[in-house]
């Protein structure tokens, strides 16, 4: 069990608490214990099964946080939770993750209108009886009206993360079984989709009783579905599903295929099989002569293509965009691997609200293959991180000057920062200090609701500013959790062609932004994308994987990534 699902079930504690009106100091604890778990680089479960007493000697654990991780670990429950679900429906936890709601506004919903799902909350709103209630109002009403669609888009999906996590242990789990000759993940998991719905598990095998067996022996298992001669549902941890099918081996390249999808890209694949005289299915590629089928390919995915006249497209950009008129009128592009960027420029260290220092960051990622880093904490508008004023970041700088004399290497550390753009309009720090910088992101944290216009200049006009180099995650999104704020995108794109400025795709997996369309669309108009981890501790520089699956959406090649060259190359993209 690792710390995210540990620190995951003592929120969930802490909301449970909350909503129940439990004492203040009790609930606070728990979610500074959540905090420190989900921070730690240390794992919680190892810590527990070599030496439960040692929780108490980190700080924020408290003894009631340390049993109940004890608990959790030992038990792979707490029995807690369990008992004030006996007494609060599960469905209030759906009510929780409506953005801004909090736990005591929801219990007020809970136990004065006796509201206890979604549907009961959304027909509340529209009825107007919500506006009613003690400590709300027409404007939290509307509030959580817009919340509801975002509250259950959460509940039926999950971060492409969080789906490849579970995918790598299902995957360990399923490998130990002779009878398998080939496994492999398909539906929108393998199309590297932000969130995932559920799981498709594809086995070659001729024992599927054998497999089936297996499966059901899963660590996490939470219920079977359904099972039939080839196929089984499960359910896992918090209720997601897990499908299986059990296929033969000439058949196997074909239900690859098909289960991969996307259902339009199946749709064009069909009509040009049809047009060929062919039919294909997830079963195979067969030759239609009169009333009978003749098999032609199924056993590889590259087959059943190569029978339509088409290339194995990528399962990133299977979305029926683009991928069939680059196959008929030039090639399909060679989308961004991992291994070529060489390196990272926005990340945050214990000056503002990182966990590591700026060597121990510079250090973690020449471990991983990197060939430079931009230092990029936060201005000083973020008070909520300790953001860095003029003379604090002049002093960040020099120290990182002197870091950088002192290495034997030619790895480099950049001097930046992460410099907000100020609700007026203006940069959050001075012309005469930002020129002094390697590198400046502009980014929005603060006035996400103003007007389209007033944040589309917002945007604008720091591009338009010599001294930055690019907009961080440019429309603010936080997956499942907060919408995008109402920016012209189409203005953000010209103001940076026109001013020769580059765009992030923030890698963090709540975030993903640019999503994957915007990708396409920075890809159209020649915009250099620079694909950032945003790291707040030495763990964070891994979620670059999750940017490189969205940029391969995008159909972004190395050529569209400006960190993929040496920092020498990617100045002369630079305006200044």
């Amino acid at each position: 069990m690792d710390n995210g699902k540990i620190s995951a079930q003592i929120t969930k504690l802490a909301d449970l608490l909350e909503f129940q009106g439990a004492n203040s100091f009790k609930i606070r604890a728990y979610r500074r214990g959540a905090r420190v778990i989900k921070d730690s680089t240390d794992s919680f479960e190892t810590i527990v099964s070599h030496n439960p007493s040692q929780l108490l000697q980190i700080d924020g654990i408290g003894k009631g946080v340390a049993e109940k991780i004890t608990q959790l670990v030992q038990e792979g429950e707490i029995s807690e939770i369990n008992e004030i679900l006996e007494t609060v429906p599960s469905t209030v936890l759906d009510i929780l993750r409506i953005p801004g709601l909090g736990p005591k506004k929801a219990a007020s919903l809970y136990q004065e209108l006796g509201i206890q799902t979604l549907d009961q909350l959304q027909a509340a709103c529209q009825a107007n009886e919500v506006q009613q209630l003690k400590g709300f109002a027409a404007k939290t009403e509307q509030s959580i009206l817009d919340g509801i669609a975002i509250a259950a888009a959460a509940n039926e999906r999950i971060y492409w993360s969080d789906a490849d996590e579970l995918a790598e242990s299902l995957r360990t789990h399923m490998q130990s079984c002779p009878a398998i000759k080939q496994l492999e993940f398909a539906g929108s998991y393998r199309r590297g989709r932000e969130t995932v719905g559920d799981l498709d598990i594809l086995v070659d095998s001729t024992d599927a009783a054998t497999v089936m067996a297996h499966f059901s022996e899963y660590p996490d298992l939470a219920q079977v579905i359904v099972q039939g001669d080839t196929k089984m549902s499960i359910r896992v941890g918090n209720s997601f599903q897990v499908d299986l099918r059990v296929v033969e081996t000439n058949a196997f390249g074909a239900a690859l295929q098909y289960f991969t999808g996307s259902k339009d890209h199946n749709v064009e694949l069909r009509g040009r099989a049809k047009q060929l005289g062919l039919k294909i299915n997830e079963y195979g590629v067969f030759r239609v002569e009169g009333d009978s089928e003749v098999y032609v390919a199924g056993a590889q995915e590259e087959n059943v293509y190569q029978t339509l006249g088409l290339p194995c497209f990528p399962p990133e950009i299977r979305e029926a965009r683009s991928e069939f008129d680059w196959a008929k009128e030039t090639s399909i592009p060679e989308l961004i691997r991992g291994e070529q960027i060489q390196g990272d420029l926005h990340m945050h260290t214990t000056a503002t609200d990182g966990k590591a220092s700026i060597e121990e960051m510079a250090a973690a990622a020449k471990a991983r293959g990197l060939k430079y880093i931009a230092i990029t904490d936060h201005s000083q508008r973020v008070t909520v991180a300790n953001g860095l004023d003029a003379e604090r970041l002049l002093q960040q700088w020099k120290e990182i000057d002197r870091i950088n004399a002192r290495r034997d290497d030619d790895f480099l550390i950049l001097k930046g920062i992460e410099c907000d753009i100020l609700e007026a309009g203006p940069m959050d720090l001075p012309d005469e200090v930002l020129e002094q910088a390697d590198w400046v992101i502009a980014s929005v944290h603060f006035g996400q609701k103003q007007p389209r216009q007033q944040i589309t200049d917002r945007i604008t006009g720091a591009l338009e500013n010599p001294n930055i180099d690019i907009i961080a995650h440019p429309t603010g999104r936080l997956i499942n959790r907060r919408e995008a704020y109402d920016v012209d995108m189409e203005a953000v794109f010209q103001a940076a062609k026109e001013n020769n400025k580059m765009l992030e795709l923030n890698a963090n997996p709540v975030r993903l932004d640019l999503h994957d369309i915007h990708c396409a669309m920075a890809r159209e108009r020649s915009i250099p994308i620079i694909i950032s981890s945003d790291a707040h501790k030495i763990t964070g520089l891994d979620v670059m994987k999750f940017g490189i699956k969205q940029a391969r959406r995008g159909g972004l090649t190395a050529e569209h990534v400006a960190n993929t060259k040496s920092w020498d190359k990617l100045q002369t993209l630079l305006s200044k």
